[in-house]
């Protein structure tokens, strides 16, 4: 009750002796107040005296200062091993709570407190010990009462400071030994080459080692880690046990057998092991790949632990995600803040994450005060209301002790954590950087820092370890990097294992992959897709909606692309293939066209049609995402390379939002098969289309996409009927391959009457790559019209105006890779025709026209002409009036009319 000392000592006289007249006539608080004063005389601990208002101000006052030093004791805790530690802080002054000096040896009544009864000297000795040492906490802003009283009851018991048997102490030792001889080693050995070296910060190695053995003997089975290039080669060496022999081979640029691909510099690459279990399972090990970009890897850590947890159908026991962090990238970077925000949302949750934050108090060159606003690094963590531990570097067990503590409160309340290492980078940003050129006093500072092993194998001789031990223990590391140096390399298993042993890594043709389904089914499951539970209250205008689709199926004709990509998840589901789908209102659907949840009109509970028609062991998704895209796409995508045999779809709502997620598209999406080997058979969903919405609704910046495209990477679509998609949803997991697929959707298509299937269409046939024109005769054709997407329909629109028999529309419906046989084979009956232009909404600069104009050329043996808008700095115009004049324009060069403009065109 801090707010005690603003209140007369006669008003509170007057309430105690009412107190004790009658508890009733004072409310509940002062009533548990007053009680603890009574117990207290009773039990005679306390004197009469102590109920009289001076005392109670004092006793309000140790319990505020109790209060105050769970909620800020951090700043007075010791955790810099490059500063002096603070001694006192004005906020914890004895005087700001009515207490002197004189006071300490005074007994005083606690509530949640190791004891019930303690010396106000016993109370600080408590609070100091536990929240001012090696390990500062912040947890007071967390708002659940037993998640706060959970951490109290585990931190004052032990004052944050467990008792360590020997062999741990040995444990920790040898793990420091490993970490540091390493480094060292490498340093002799190849000296100034860049390794992103974890010198000052070794205390990492055992800390991963303890949750490694404690997720190990709590039977979690998959522990997927995610961290920057700082320390990683050390961690591959001694957590992940990545053979020696092999990075040493890395480091000389001499590896024995070839990645596949281009390959990657050595600390962006990723590495699996096994542990040999203590338990009933073993553990396995994942390190995801990534590249320089710091934290772009969270999302996707995250995505690979959820895709694991759902195939063991688990909520989190299963397996544990951990993240490792600079200080400047967990205050800088965006994507930490995204990352953290999915964490308690339930398309996206894990059962908390566990944060470890490297503090190396420096980002490259860049000092704390200019890389951030906030007090510590971490701050931004404190939004999800969870413990952040701020541990001194060169304190091992300390950050031991801490790690596990945030190891057990993740499994406890199934949120994050986070670990903060205070430390320092004993070199510069990398082996080849003179950090004195811009932070010389620091550089002193860590000069006279003996390496954290010596510092704790001191320690250990100290209490009685003997140092030939420790002695022993260095030169059996030594020993062991020696000979790794001199050794063979192992030859790696070059296939891919577990759920991928079956899928193929080269990409083919696939017109032989069957992608079409039996009309009676999908009658069938039309059926089913309409059904609610009994006593579900529909919208009127959804039951309408439902119904009309049911129609068109089972008329055979109609059916729209909303419709046909519900009958294209149901079928997968049916044949026992999972379907995720997420983004942004992607359950509604940007355009109110795909309604794949329905909730209820009277208590709004949702309704997944599709789930009812999934076979046993498929499960249909679908979750309307945060409003983020960077890191719900790192989130899919590592959903993605964990799922061989789902449908993993990520949405935007409308095409060139995925700008925001560009750094995924580029560093995993395109370049992860080259680069890491790691294959995914990732769907994009992006709106595009012109139609006068202006430049940020129009454009899913197609000419981005195949600047991307080389060596199979990708598959780039934009597919023009209903059936189309139908057939290119299921060959993505019919084909014996995966690749990322990338299809442009439509927007006013949706609704168009002209962009319609028949059952049939479904029914039979497959995917096409190019669609040739059955409309026209090619010996009395004297115009051809190549193009792709929406721009058809206006195309033909115009055609069917002019009653034109004379002019081809070809649709290249895969743009990458691009069927190039099926374009000759199709344009070859034209060869004579003089005339032949692509033609595309898109300006000039932006689209598929740059890709397209030379693939054309070969085909055909001669220059094909440009229709389009011509070059703009914004993929479209902002007025409608405008839009309308340019398509208009675009229209009539199209079809050789005298009134289209040059503007563009040739």
């Amino acid at each position: 009750m801090p707010f005690v000392h603003n209140l007369d000592p006669r008003w509170i006289e007057d309430l105690y002796r009412r107190w004790r007249h009658n508890p009733a006539e004072v409310g509940e608080d002062w009533r548990a107040f007053f009680a603890g004063f009574a117990l207290a005389e009773e039990s005679g601990v306390c004197p009469r005296s102590c109920v009289d208002p001076e005392f109670a101000l004092k006793q309000s006052g140790v319990q505020s200062l109790i209060y105050r030093y769970r909620d800020i004791g951090h700043l007075l805790a010791c955790t810099d091993p490059l500063n002096p530690c603070p001694i006192s802080h004005p906020l914890l002054d004895l005087a700001n709570f009515g207490l002197t000096g004189t006071d300490l040896d005074t007994v005083f009544h606690t509530r949640r407190f190791p004891k019930p009864h303690a010396t106000l000297r016993e109370i600080l000795e408590v609070m100091q010990q536990t929240y001012c040492r090696s390990v500062g906490v912040e947890f007071m802003h967390i708002q659940d009462p037993d998640e706060r009283q959970w951490l109290k009851d585990r931190m004052e018991s032990t004052r944050n400071r467990p008792t360590f048997s020997a062999e741990e102490k040995r444990t920790i030792l040898e793990q420091l030994l490993r970490a540091g001889l390493f480094e060292q080693f490498l340093h002799r050995k190849f000296l100034g080459q860049k390794r992103f070296s974890l010198e000052g910060a070794e205390t990492l190695i055992p800390v991963l080692h303890s949750l490694v053995d404690a997720a190990n003997r709590l039977d979690i089975r998959d522990l997927v880690l995610g961290m920057a290039h700082r320390g990683r080669l050390n961690v591959l060496a001694n957590i992940f046990h990545k053979p020696l022999e092999t990075i040493f081979a890395e480091f000389q640029d001499n590896l024995q057998y070839a990645f596949v691909g281009d390959g990657d510099v050595k600390y962006h690459k990723g590495f699996s092991c096994d542990i040999p279990p203590v338990g009933r399972h073993g553990l396995h090990l994942s390190l995801a790949s990534n590249p320089s970009h710091l934290e772009a890897v969270d999302g996707v850590v995250v995505g690979k632990s959820r895709a694991r947890q759902d195939y063991y159908g688990s909520d989190g026991e299963a397996v544990l995600p951990l993240l490792i962090h600079g200080d400047a990238a967990f205050a800088g970077q965006g994507m930490v803040a995204e990352t953290l925000n999915l964490s308690q949302l339930e398309g996206y949750a894990v059962g908390g994450t566990l944060h470890i934050v490297i503090n190396n108090q420096i980002g490259f060159t860049t000092a704390a005060p200019e890389a951030r606003s906030t007090h510590y690094a971490t701050d931004v963590a404190k939004m999800l209301q969870i413990p952040v531990f701020h541990v001194h570097g060169e304190d091992p067990e300390a950050a031991v002790h801490a790690a596990r503590l945030a190891f057990e409160y993740r499994n406890r309340f199934a949120k994050d954590a986070v670990v903060e290492l205070i430390c320092y980078r004993r070199q510069g940003h990398n082996e080849g950087d003179e950090p004195a050129f811009t932070q010389p006093l620091m550089v002193e500072k860590i000069k006279a820092r003996p390496p954290v092993h010596e510092l704790y194998a001191e320690r250990l001789v100290e209490e009685g370890v003997a140092r030939s031990e420790v002695d022993a223990l260095s030169a059996g590391i030594l020993a062991r990097l020696d000979k790794a140096l001199e050794g063979e390399q192992p030859q790696p298993d070059g296939g891919f294992h577990g759920k991928w042993k079956d899928i193929r890594r080269a990409y083919g043709p696939t017109d032989d992959v069957p992608t079409a389904v039996p009309a009676e089914r999908l009658r069938a499951l039309a059926e089913r897709l309409v059904e609610v539970p009994e006593g579900f209250s529909l919208h009127p205008k959804l039951d309408k909606f439902l119904r009309q689709r049911l129609d068109a199926v089972k008329d055979g004709t109609g059916i729209d692309w909303a419709n046909a990509e519900a009958l294209a998840f149901a079928g997968l589901l049916a044949e026992g293939h999972s379907v995720r789908l997420s983004g942004q209102d992607s359950r509604r659907g940007t355009f109110s066209q795909r309604h794949a949840a329905l909730f209820d009109m009277e208590n709004g509970r949702p309704y997944l049609p599709l789930q009812a028609v999934a076979a046993e062991g498929a499960r249909f998704h679908c979750y309307n995402s945060m409003l983020s895209e960077a890191a719900v796409l790192g989130f899919e995508y590592g959903y993605a390379i964990e799922s061989p045999y789902g449908l993993v779809i990520w949405e935007a709502q409308f095409g060139d939002f995925a700008n925001g997620a560009q750094v995924i598209i580029d560093q995993f999406i395109v370049s992860s098969g080259s680069k890491w080997d790691r294959m995914c058979g990732l769907v994009m969903f992006l709106p595009h289309g012109y139609e006068g919405q202006g430049a940020e609704h129009s454009s899913a910046r197609i000419e981005r996409f195949l600047q991307l495209c080389a060596n199979d990477n990708l598959q780039v679509c934009y597919p023009t009927t209903p059936a189309q998609l139908f057939h290119l949803l299921r060959r993505q997991l019919k084909q014996p391959f995966r690749r990322p697929l990338v299809v442009f959707t439509p927007k006013s298509l949706l609704r168009h009457p002209a962009c319609r299937s028949t059952l049939h269409d479904l029914s039979a046939g497959r995917f096409r790559e190019i669609l040739a024109d059955t409309e026209t005769d090619p010996a009395r054709v004297r115009r051809v019209l190549v193009c792709s997407g929406k721009v058809y329909y206006d195309l033909a629109a115009r055609r069917a105006e002019l009653k034109n028999a004379e002019v081809a529309l070809i649709r290249v419906e895969q743009l990458y890779p691009l069927r190039r046989d099926l374009l000759a084979e199709v344009l070859k009956p034209y060869a004579r025709v003089p005339d032949i232009f692509w033609v595309q909404e898109e300006p000039r600069n932006n689209g598929a026209w740059s890709f397209m104009a030379p693939h054309l050329a070969r085909a055909l043996g001669r220059h094909v002409r440009y229709i389009g808008r011509a070059e703009a700095a914004a993929p479209a115009v902002g007025s409608h009036r405008l839009f309308k004049q340019q398509q208009e324009e675009l229209l009539a060069a199209a079809f050789g009319s005298e009134k289209a403009t040059t503007n563009g065109h040739e």
